[in-house]
């Protein structure tokens, strides 16, 4: 049996079983394209498979992504007797470091803000009032990029100040409560953006391109760099990677415990509250977010001085 017959019928027994699937049917249709859609599975060597993982660059975490997701597909045609073995690679390469991710200071989230508004040196489909408020509202709240993107005016309850996110990560919806001074800004944008001829009527999404149109993930990308390139925030920690969009949730989660702990506000106690707000399973996905910056060591160093000296009961 071919290819790309085995791998949609692989898709739909995975989302059969109640999951999304889409980014491991993304890497599966990658895959597809790269081996051919008519190749005989049995004709699939090892040597096909290193070019798909390796890709000629050096070894990441998306290697071993690649790695897992074909692993699944393999186990799957295994049980069914498509194949006999699996002819991915038996020794895997050594795990490069974890990524740390880049945790913007207060004066940078601020900036980042404000060059939103001019980062344009040419007009574009995108407002830039519309871009800003996709930024501010990624690091308000913490939430994923396709979160934000996905946001319908219908979700957006300002009397009862909260936000509504439907069906995201883990097939939940979840409600995000927010403060007056983020319902004020919430509500000067919905006035602008029916001001400026955006239709109320359909449930549209809250971010949309001139067009009319919902705007891309992977457009939001390209100007959030822009933005940074422009606003003057890069590393110089010798990472792989310069500090990115999704860094503003790790940042909304660093800042929110600095704020905890300043406050003596019981972190251990809310760290599951933190955990549920953000859409987390677990408090270990939680714990990803939470890079020991100088500023959070501080605060936790003032905590346990205070606790040694008979302050916290």
């Amino acid at each position: 049996m071919n290819l790309s017959t085995l791998i949609n019928q692989y898709v739909i027994y995975r989302k059969s079983l109640g999951e999304k699937f889409e980014s491991n049917e993304k890497t599966l249709k990658t895959f597809c394209k790269a081996i051919g859609k008519s190749k005989k599975i049995t004709g699939i060597s090892e040597k096909m498979i290193n070019k798909f993982l390796y890709r000629g660059s050096p070894i990441t975490l998306g290697w071993f992504t690649r790695h897992s997701i074909l692993n699944g597909f393999y186990q799957y045609l295994i049980s069914r007797k498509y194949v006999n073995n699996s002819p991915l690679p038996k020794i895997l390469p050594k795990k490069p470091e974890r990524f740390v991710p880049y945790i913007y200071s207060k004066e940078e989230i601020k900036n980042i803000l404000k060059v939103a508004l001019t980062y344009r040196q040419v007009k574009s489909h995108n407002q830039p009032i519309v871009i800003r408020m996709i930024l501010f509202v990624l690091y308000s709240t913490g939430l994923r990029l396709n979160e934000a993107l996905s946001l319908k005016l219908s979700d957006i309850d300002l009397n009862q100040q909260v936000m509504t996110i439907r069906q995201t990560k883990f097939f939940k919806s979840r409600l995000i409560p927010f403060n007056h001074q983020f319902a004020n800004i919430i509500s000067d944008s919905l006035i602008w953006r029916k001001n400026f001829g955006y239709t109320q009527e359909g449930d549209p999404p809250l971010f949309i391109s001139k067009e009319r149109l919902p705007i891309s993930a992977s457009t939001i990308h390209k100007i959030f760099q822009k933005i940074r390139v422009k606003a003057s925030i890069s590393r110089s920690d010798n990472a792989r990677y310069q500090p990115r969009m999704h860094d503003l949730r790790h940042a909304f989660a660093v800042h929110r415990l600095v704020y905890w702990y300043k406050e003596n506000r019981g972190v251990q106690k809310l760290l599951p509250i933190l955990s549920t707000y953000m859409g987390h399973s677990s408090l270990a996905h939680t714990s990803v977010y939470l890079t020991m910056t100088d500023g959070l060591l501080d605060e936790a160093g003032k905590l346990f001085e205070k606790y040694a000296m008979g302050g916290i009961k």
